[in-house]
């Protein structure tokens, strides 16, 4: 695209909007929140049902809607609460706060969503999924934690990365190219305990919504999805205290108004006691008394309502994962995230926020005996504003810049006492800057859209090395820029679009192109990611990955809109992206750099869709067939091959049945091929030594992955001031041993014999946990 078209592009989408702007128009504003607690309702349907136009509430509870002088019926609603109806003569600007209450359900009143009824019909998302702490409150899970990473990979074209980790793959892409939110804040490994609990606890986190599909110009800087996580505000009505007691884990949260309905506080925090349990079992008294294995996490947030038009947050995330053995051994990893933010109400029409966020990740070990030590990490500030113009109905128009520091810290191995062992790759700092504006439009009844761009930069600084490789590992020039200087910089022009046209009340037909772009380059060795994994910057050597995402959909919604279905389909090309050479070390390695291939990517697929969200059987079922490539110079002879994490099928069933008000029963079955995987292809024998050889990269494929678990949710007799509850779950019912590793070993039987060792992870496990709230 030339200079000319891209200005007269932006030109348009500057002017465009406000042509449809009105004069005569007054406006109607306002929040809306929870009744008992205060909190912020997000998406809440503000609807004038005279003129067949509305607005839904921002991520912060705010809404604007310009309408002509006269008389008007407002409805308020949202699902879980009483819809409210005010009678208005508009013929000034004016302010509506709304407190909304929650229903009271019925046996047959379950819901299992917070979005309007046909928002998946009348919205322009394609690809988008929300999900609140409530629906997943039934679901059974692995050690008795409820957890929404685990949740979302139930969903279509999202698949997790190997049994019981929280790591996941969106439509192709790989584990590092989801970007993941707490509260704006970046957050870069997202697992505790080796992948099996996230770092998201279910106590105070409000909702999360992942984007699959079209990806909002507001958001970059990972080539596949966006997972954005909101927390809790804090009751700031009265105090409340809940929790949960677990086999494995428990968790406390306590939230509070410090100044009643203008500031209030949530304080969450969560345990586990695996090497507790862990020392009852192991026989051996040393390791026994010396064993450390457990997590803990901190979840905090403050928030201000200065008057009705400003009001702060600060919220902030602790966790570190720990895992010693006496002074022999010891390894710690975790997120560090806290984010300050400032929303401004400039007029009725105009909605700010002001960001500023800092997220770190460090990993570190040490070897006790020769106090050897590995350290690698990642530390970003990031400087975000963004502003939201509610034009008119029709048109909702936002603009934002966006500008982070990031600083690598690759891997440093050092022996303590010896000056002259030191493998240390070079610390790197970076600058990402990115504008955006979009537009949501509705250009008539049927047909809407949500367009925008966002253009990118990134570039290197100084002190830092700069390395030439040709074949080998080992550099042939180098290029040293000093502190300040920038050094190879990119740009990227992201342009988005999504389109929705209704073909009648119930069924709709959505398109969506996007082009993304991500600067950082995840480097790890297996699919489910470990603590150790690298990121590294682009450089002269690693090449942004680009990705053009084309995706389709056509959503049918039966009966009073209480069954959702849909089928999507989508084709990604991606350029740039990576591989490793054979026998990579991408830890220890001074010049990492040198053991990335690169090259290009496609992934393509179907997605089946079809849940019903109320009534006493609530959940859904979901399909997927798809297929992942890279074509990378160096690897299978320059043909195409399957990714690791390629699979061809994933089936989710989830179901979840009210008995009476009191038991829930719910269930979780899935199924998938399995991915792909490297597997030695004949051996040599040299000195009586069997030595495997390899032809072909990812040319075999693991057993296929299936697994039944199963919940029953108990809760207490209701209590004004106190509830309580049970929830007894069944991870595996059938006992299915699926294989999470396949290695090769002589047979001790059989001389000359190569026998393949599978290595299960679980059998049957059952976990109760017991929860209250008061």
């Amino acid at each position: 695209m030339t200079c000319s078209k891209m200005k007269n592009l932006l030109l348009f989408m500057f002017i465009f909007p406000l042509l449809c702007y009105g004069q005569d128009n007054h406006t109607i504003s306002g929040k809306i929140t929870d009744m008992e607690t205060g909190e912020d309702l997000i998406g809440v349907s503000v609807l004038i049902p005279a003129l067949v136009k509305g607005v839904a509430t921002n991520s912060y509870g705010f809404y604007s809607l310009s309408l002509p002088e006269g008389t008007y019926t407002i409805t308020y609603s949202y699902m879980g609460y009483e819809p409210v109806k005010r009678e208005l003569y508009l013929i000034k600007n004016q302010v509506i706060n709304i407190e909304m209450k929650p229903a009271v359900m019925g046996i047959d009143e379950v819901t299992v969503s917070s979005e309007r009824d046909d928002r998946k019909i009348s919205s322009t998302g394609l690809g988008i999924e929300k999900i609140s702490m409530k629906n997943i409150e039934p679901l059974p899970v692995i050690f008795g934690e409820k957890d929404i990473l685990k949740t979302i990979q139930l969903l279509p074209g999202i698949s997790n990365s190997t049994e019981g980790s929280t790591g996941f793959n969106v439509r192709g892409g790989s584990m590092g190219q989801n970007l993941i939110l707490l509260d704006e804040a970046p957050v870069y490994s997202a697992s505790h305990l080796a992948g099996f609990f996230s770092v998201f606890n279910s106590g105070a986190i409000k909702d999360a919504t992942v984007y699959k599909g079209h990806i909002p110009a507001s958001f970059g800087g990972r080539a596949s999805s966006v997972l954005d996580i909101k927390m809790n505000n804090g009751n700031n009505k009265v105090f409340s205290m809940s929790g949960g007691l677990g086999l494995v884990s428990s968790r406390l949260t306590l939230e509070a108004p410090i100044i009643k309905d203008k500031m209030s506080f949530i304080l969450s925090g969560r345990r586990t006691y695996a090497d507790l349990l862990a020392r009852a079992v192991i026989p051996d008294i040393i390791i026994r008394d010396d064993l450390k294995f457990y997590f803990y996490d901190l979840n905090a947030k403050l928030n201000y309502s200065i008057n009705p038009k400003n009001r702060i947050f600060l919220s902030g995330f602790f966790g570190q994962d720990i895992f010693s053995l006496g002074n022999e051994i010891g390894t710690s990893w975790g997120n560090t995230t806290g984010t300050f933010r400032w929303n401004h109400i400039f007029s009725d029409r105009l909605f700010t926020r002001t960001s500023l966020i800092y997220s770190r990740y460090n990993y570190g070990f040490i070897f006790g005996q020769t106090s050897m030590r590995l350290r690698t990490g990642i530390e970003d500030i990031i400087f975000k504003e963004d502003a939201t113009w509610y034009i008119n109905p029709e048109n909702t128009f936002k603009f934002g810049i966006k500008s982070t520091y990031h600083y690598f810290k690759p891997g440093e191995l050092t022996v303590a006492g010896n000056a002259f062992f030191e493998i240390a790759a070079d610390e790197k700092r970076a600058l990402e800057n990115a504008v955006y504006i979009q537009n949501e439009q509705k250009f008539n009844k049927r047909l809407s859209a949500n367009y925008g761009i966002r253009v990118s930069g990134f570039s290197q600084a100084g002190p830092a090395w700069f390395y030439e490789y040709e074949s080998g590992k080992e550099p042939v020039d180098s290029t040293y820029y000093d502190r300040g200087k920038l050094a190879h910089p990119y740009y990227s022009i992201e342009p988005r679009l999504g389109l929705n046209y209704i073909l009648n009340k119930k069924n709709s037909l959505k398109i969506s192109y996007n082009r993304m772009s991500q600067y950082l380059h995840l480097l790890s060795n297996n699919t489910s990611g470990s603590p150790a994994d690298v990121w590294l910057p682009c450089s002269n050597n690693l090449k942004p990955v680009l990705v053009d995402h084309v995706s389709a959909g056509f959503f049918r919604n039966l009966g009073n809109n209480s069954i959702e279905t849909s089928i999507e389909v989508y084709y990604k090309n991606m350029t740039n992206t990576t591989d490793y050479k054979d026998g990579a070390d991408i830890i220890f390695d001074e010049h990492v750099e040198s053991q990335v291939l690169k090259g290009m990517g496609r992934s393509y697929g179907i997605e089946l869709y079809a849940g019903k969200k109320d009534g006493r059987l609530t959940g859904w079922i979901s399909y997927t067939l798809s297929r992942t490539e890279n074509k990378i110079e160096g690897i299978n002879n320059y043909d195409w091959y399957p990714v690791r994490y390629d699979r061809t099928s994933d089936i989710s069933v989830v179901i979840s049945y009210k008995l009476s008000r009191r038991l829930i029963i719910s269930g979780v079955w899935v199924y998938a091929t399995g991915n792909a995987v490297t597997f030695p292809s004949g051996k040599y024998v040299i000195d009586n030594n069997p030595v495997p050889f390899y032809t072909e990269r990812n040319g075999y494929r693991m057993p296929a992955y299936h697994r039944l678990d199963i919940s029953l949710t108990i809760k207490g007799k209701e209590q004004k001031k106190f509830e309580s509850g049970w929830d007894f779950s069944i991870y595996n019912a059938y006992n299915r041993h699926n294989a999470y590793t396949i290695s090769f070993r002589e047979s001790e039987t059989s001389s000359g014999t190569t026998e393949a060792v599978k290595l299960s992870l679980f059998g049957i496990v059952p976990s109760i946990t017991w929860k209250f709230k008061f």
